[in-house]
């Protein structure tokens, strides 16, 4: 009779295995846009409390500005803060904070240039423009699909 060709059984070693080194798990690495917007951030917030240090200076030839909206701005100041820390950290939902964050001041600068211009002040009008550069970089570096999914929980 013919023998059959059937490789040879694997032999099994009487040792046991080495262990595998544990793997560590692979973090995802911060994109740089989200570092960029974190940046535009503070910056938002630097804009807004130095407005808000101009209008309640005590020097200030205009008529004293209410507490109340000194409270109010510093608290708007907080929020892209509290965005670009979120944004940075790679926490849920920190883009829509920092994106509701620089908004507000963009809309509010605009609407200055919008009245200095009106009123013909010509260099305030530049400046107050100069100035809604840091909100509109923050809202669109915080828009990114790189930064949405940076700071998006994963699903469960």
């Amino acid at each position: 009779m013919a023998k059959s060709s059937r490789p040879a059984p694997v032999r099994r070693s009487p040792r046991a295995a080495r262990p595998t080194p544990a793997r560590t798990p692979v973090l995802p690495e911060r994109p740089v846009a989200a570092a960029c917007a974190a940046v535009f951030g503070v910056l938002v917030t630097a804009e807004v409390l130095y407005l808000t240090w101009l209008l309640v200076a005590p020097d200030a030839d205009l008529v004293a500005a209410p507490r109340w909206l000194a409270v109010v701005l510093v608290a708007l100041a907080l929020v892209p803060l509290a965005g670009a820390v979120l944004t940075f950290l790679g926490r849920g939902r920190g883009w829509l904070v920092l994106l509701v964050g620089c908004t507000v001041p963009l809309l509010g600068l605009l609407a200055v240039a919008v009245l200095f211009g009106l009123l013909g002040a010509g260099s305030a009008t530049w400046w107050a423009m100069l100035l809604a550069l840091g909100p509109l970089g923050g809202l669109v570096l915080a828009a990114q699909r790189s930064v949405r999914a940076w700071t998006t929980r994963p699903a469960r």
